[in-house]
């Protein structure tokens, strides 16, 4: 087989198990890991309260301790992600995470920069952060709605209306608040962990 053919042939081969992908429920996300960040959230809140007395005047130190959160919570996601799907999906794993963090990808990278020139360029905004965030959030879990469960719309939701509550609230003072960041996330993540578990258990059922 000629060079040429090859590399058609496999280019076919890796589009059609995309296409497979595309159109299979993805089952890499776990319920326990789920509560897990959300545990990870409260954590994070508990301590900036009682260790952070004024986060308004020390935004890097607040965004650095979310940001460390965001990075543990997303390598439990990960890790695990890794062992569900080459449990569940065997040969289509590669394109289902692939898949799986190309939806996710474009808002958590908009919600990074937007953080990054707000804090650069409009420092008096900062409080607006952590609305946009879960606003951003809840765009990610839309886009992977299609491979998921369907009742994940609902932590969709609520993460799109937490963080317009969160925007209406922190209007009123304009201060960063560890519990504006923590609560909807501890919130949402227990939902898409009910959310998992039932999903779950209702395929072993079926």
């Amino acid at each position: 087989m000629p060079l040429r053919d090859l590399d058609k042939a496999l280019a076919d081969i890796v589009a059609i198990r995309s296409q497979i992908a595309a159109g299979t429920a993805f089952r890499g996300y776990g319920s326990a890991t789920m509560a897990a960040t959300a545990v990870v959230a409260l954590l994070t809140a508990v301590v900036q309260h009682f260790w952070l007395e004024e986060p308004g005047s020390r935004p890097v130190s607040f965004f650095l301790g979310w940001a460390a959160a965001a990075v543990l919570s997303s390598a439990i996601i990960l890790i695990e992600m890794r062992a569900r799907t080459r449990r569940h999906h065997g040969g289509l794993a590669d394109a289902m995470i692939h898949q799986a963090v190309e939806q996710f990808l474009p808002a958590a990278v908009a919600g990074l920069l937007i953080g990054i020139v707000i804090w650069q360029f409009a420092p008096d905004c900062i409080w607006m952060v952590p609305g946009l965030g879960q606003i951003l959030v809840s765009l990610g879990i839309f886009a992977s709605a299609r491979s998921m469960p369907r009742s994940v719309m609902l932590a969709a939701v609520w993460y799109f209306l937490a963080g317009f509550l969160v925007l209406v609230v922190s209007s009123q003072s304009h201060v960063l608040s560890p519990w504006t960041m923590g609560l909807p996330f501890v919130i949402g993540q227990l939902l898409m962990a009910s959310i998992l578990h039932v999903a779950s258990e209702d395929e072993m059922d079926g």
